[in-house]
């Protein structure tokens, strides 16, 4: 018998602080953590490194991102889709 092991990809919603790069885009992701003494939330930020393969995201878009298999050094998550775009401000 084969042992099958589900693939349980992990995703996550975030916002796109850098796209510096080529192909790749930095997502921080915000969750919230209850003081183990205090009792009030607190708020804690990731910062991962993503796959965009279009180039297509902008700082400041909300975007959401699933695991995948190491594509580098530091970048294991790859874009799903793009929830919200910032608009474009017009420079005079």
């Amino acid at each position: 018998m084969m042992n099958e092991q589900k693939a349980t990809n992990r995703s996550v919603v975030g916002k796109v602080v850098s796209n510096k790069m080529n192909k790749t885009i930095v997502v921080q992701v915000e969750r919230k953590v209850r003081h183990p003494l205090y009792g009030k939330y607190i708020k804690r930020f990731s910062k991962m490194y993503a796959h965009d393969n279009d180039n297509q995201c902008n700082i400041g878009d909300m975007v959401e991102i699933q695991q995948c298999r190491p594509l580098s050094k530091t970048k294991h998550w790859m874009l799903v889709n793009v929830l919200s775009r910032v608009e474009k401000e017009a420079v005079s």
